[in-house]
Order: C-alpha cells, then structure tokens, then sequence
C-alpha cells in the first residue's frame, strides 16, 4: 500500500542533405506527458478500546467529539493474494465488499505508493512515471492521511451484482476471485511483465472475510466522517481483537491538515489516541 530530451545537435545539419536540412526548419512535435494526479484526502486515526462502550460501539463521548450520529451499517470484505502475497509486496490490493442492502459488491482494485517526508508531489510524480496521472480517469487518486504515515493509493472501483446474496454475505473464496480477474484492470494484469496480475490473481484466494460495523457523521471542514468499528482474530489466531478507525474526507489539504490536527489532539485530550499506524489491509492478509 515510487526524461529525457532528445535534441538536435549542430553538427547534424552539417552532414545530412538539402531535404533533410529544410526539415530542420519545421518545429518539432513533441509528446507530453499528461500532469501529475489531483488527490483527495482521507485522515485515518486509530483508537484505542477505550473508546468503545460495552457493546463494542463508539461510546457516547466518542460520538459526540466526532460529530457522529448515525447507527450501524454492516459491511463485509475480503482481500485476495497468493499465499505468498505477491501482490502486496508490489504495493497492490484487490478486495471484495459487500455493505448490508446494496445491490452490487465492490470490487476495488488499489495501488499504493509511499509518501516519503510528507512530500505528496514526489509519490505523485513517482505515480505518473508509472502511468497513473491525471489523464486516466478510471483510477481514483487519494492520500490516506494516517498517525505519522501519508500513502498516496490509486483505486479502480468496479462492481458485480449481489443478485441472490442476502445482507453482507460474500461469495466463495472461487466464486470471488472469478470475479475479480473477470473484471482485472490492465495496470494490474500486466504490472511489470505481460500477465502477470492476470496469474498471481488466477492463483489467490480470499483473506477474510470480515465484518464491521461503520457510524457516520461530520465533524469540522468534513462533511463525510465515520468511525468503524473492526472485530479481527487475534495475533495468536484465537480470541477477538478490535481495529477502531476515525476517518474524515476532504478534497482539500488545508482542510485534511486541520482535521488531522484537530483529530489528533482531541483523541489525546481524551484518551482514546492509538499512537501508531493500521493498515487493515496488511492486517487481515497475515492474519486470514
């Protein structure tokens, strides 16, 4: 979850004929390369147990800090990799979710490059030299602004019906990853090498599922706040452990600045403050 310019050189003229020296005087034409992605932003903070009541929802405190008010919404994932998650270690995801009531799954497919020192324009630069700019509409440019990490993710959403799938049920992990590489974008199916998405894909199965509860609300400068709540199988692979994430959207960076800063110090304030990064992606993959 990283040019050159050819020139004309005097000597040229010297050496070539008439015709190619008449050439000379036509202005050449030159490719260019399409402008670096616009992102939106979305802060994701962690906190910790003690903002969760004895039901294992956001407690009352913790909705009102947050501007959250709205009830339980269900959703369930999985991610798909090989067993060896030669995926991941390309900076690339693919998941399967289903939100209760929706008549289609998601499918989202997801690259992600490092935000080095808080310098976004380098990671979009690093993007665009590898095909994801503003030129390519069918990938979604976002920083996902965390505790001490930035990540700079490029998504393709698709979708595929639920059609005889009942509340947040999910396919088998086959039916899945037919799915998935039925509906395979081309920056992933040929990443590095011809087919190569296509195969690691051809041979993944489901890390998951998992089911959270998400609360909805708004909170500052962000119209579209939520916290969600994630029941995970512990390290061990026994027991229950539970990844509490705030998170707050904007397409604005000023604004993602203030809330990450607002965010932060009012979960410290009051206790509640992870102090450190979770990516679910990472999580669920090891641990499923």
């Amino acid at each position: 979850m990283t040019f050159a310019t050819s020139h004309v050189r005097g000597s040229v003229a010297v050496t070539v004929g008439m015709a190619a020296s008449l050439s000379l005087l036509t202005p050449a034409t030159h490719a260019h390369a399409a402008s670096n992605a616009v992102p939106s932003y979305e802060v994701k903070i962690n906190l910790t147990a003690a903002a969760l009541d004895a039901s294992h929802a956001p407690s009352a405190a913790v909705r009102s800090a947050f501007g959250i008010t709205g009830s339980a919404k269900k959703r369930s994932y999985s991610y798909y990799d090989s067993a060896s998650q030669d995926m991941a270690g390309q900076g690339w995801s693919v998941r399967l979710r289903h939100k209760d009531g929706a008549s289609s799954f998601e499918e989202t497919y997801k690259k992600r490059f490092t935000v080095s020192g808080g310098d976004i324009d380098a990671a979009l630069t690093q993007a665009n030299q590898a095909g994801f700019d503003s030129g390519d509409t069918n990938y979604k440019a976002e920083v996902d602004w965390g505790y001490a990490k930035q990540t700079l993710s490029f998504s393709n959403d698709k979708t595929h019906s639920a059609s005889g799938y009942s509340g947040t049920s999910l396919p088998s992990s086959d039916t899945g990853r037919n799915w998935l590489a039925a509906d395979i974008p081309g920056k992933l199916a040929n990443w590095g090498s011809t087919g190569w998405g296509t195969g690691v894909l051809g041979s993944s199965r489901a890390h998951g599922p998992v089911t959270s509860n998400v609360y909805a609300g708004a909170w500052g400068p962000s119209d579209d706040a939520s916290i969600e709540v994630l029941p995970v199988v512990g390290a061990s692979g026994s027991g229950t452990e539970y990844v509490i994430e705030l998170s707050f959207k904007t397409d604005d960076f000023t604004d993602a600045a203030a809330l990450h800063k607002d965010a932060l110090s009012a979960a410290e304030q009051n206790g509640w403050l992870y102090k450190g990064d979770i990516l679910k992606t990472d999580l669920i993959l090891d641990r499923y």
